[in-house]
């Protein structure tokens, strides 16, 4: 396969993990309307955890070690918290608005990277992350200025620890051979141990008052936005940088705004519409100036080791 045709491919599949994503709220939404957050969240994961068990199983993929299996425990527990916040949030908002505020986490991946590398990023980056608080404010203002409720505080938080997620995926997953497949398992095994011990008992109460529709939602959660959409992001996160799969998994809120108006009749007033566009607008203008603060950084840097290559060459 040629270099352009796997970009194409990694692009692809990363829009294909926003798709889901974008309707995972909705369908998340229902699911806790039906059995409550905690259960939800532990038959998402249990789902998940048993489906690419047998996978796992029937590819004989070889399990990480040591450090391998260390780091895919962390991150479980992190991918534990993403999805634990996020439903808890859009439990208590729409799915609409917990969809648009999740993707603040493009606003906070660049400045986590910028930190961990230790380069201060533009101020107009800056710019960026106020138009989409202000954007934010919009959003939740519902018609009067108002402090974000509790759900979407809590989908913020969600996506402030998304964004230490994606950026921790990229730097110690980077130059490991551990398999995709055994890695994700051991984060999904992590998700389901933990969210059942937060349910308890109420996890057995809930399998037993699912309607047929809840058990499509958890399907849909489980092998969709789970088994797939982790899988993928980890295999093209290693072929890609981290902000770039922002870029690509940040048009997550674009399908959780179709998903949510056109199915779930969500409806977004003026100043909704307006915070949408200048969530989505300033969190892709803040990835264009990280990427080209980042190329200027590397053209610098290249410049530099040029000149000293020059200075140190012997006399012809």
């Amino acid at each position: 396969m040629t270099r352009r045709a796997s970009e194409i491919l990694v692009d692809g599949l990363l829009v294909a993990v926003a798709a889901v994503w974008g309707a995972s709220f909705l369908a998340a939404k229902e699911l806790t309307g039906e059995v409550g957050v905690a259960p939800a969240v532990a038959l998402r994961f249990l789902v998940a955890a048993t489906a690419l068990g047998l996978v796992c199983l029937v590819r004989r993929e070889r399990m990480p070690r040591g450090r391998g299996l260390a780091i895919a425990a962390l991150l479980g527990c992190s991918q534990a918290a993403i999805i634990g916040l996020e439903t808890a949030g859009v439990h208590l908002t729409s799915a609409t608005n917990a969809g648009l505020l999740i993707s603040l986490a493009l606003i906070f991946t660049p400045l986590l990277e910028s930190i961990a590398s230790r380069t201060w990023l533009p101020r107009s980056y800056f710019v960026a992350a106020v138009a989409a608080v202000v954007g934010v404010a919009l959003l939740v203002s519902g018609g009067g200025f108002r402090l974000p409720t509790i759900g979407d505080a809590l989908v913020i938080a969600a996506a402030a620890v998304r964004a230490v997620h994606v950026t921790a995926s990229a730097r110690l997953t980077r130059g490991r051979h551990d398999s995709t497949f055994a890695v994700v398992l051991v984060q999904l095994a992590v998700c389901a141990a933990t969210s059942a011990a937060v349910a308890g008992a109420d996890l057995p109460v809930a399998v037993g008052r699912l309607t047929a529709s809840g058990w499509v939602n958890v399907l849909f959660l489980g092998l969709m936005c789970s088994v797939f959409a982790f899988v993928v992001q980890l295999w093209a996160i290693r072929r890609t940088s981290a902000t770039r799969a922002s870029i690509l998994m940040g048009t997550e809120p674009v399908w959780a705004v179709v998903v949510g108006v056109v199915i779930g009749g969500d409806v977004l007033g003026a100043p909704g519409v307006v915070g949408a566009a200048l969530i989505v607008a300033a969190s892709y203008a803040g990835q264009a100036i990280e990427r080209r603060h980042r190329r200027a950084l590397a053209a610098r840097d290249a410049g530099q080791s040029s000149d000293s290559v020059l200075v140190a060459a012997p006399p012809p």
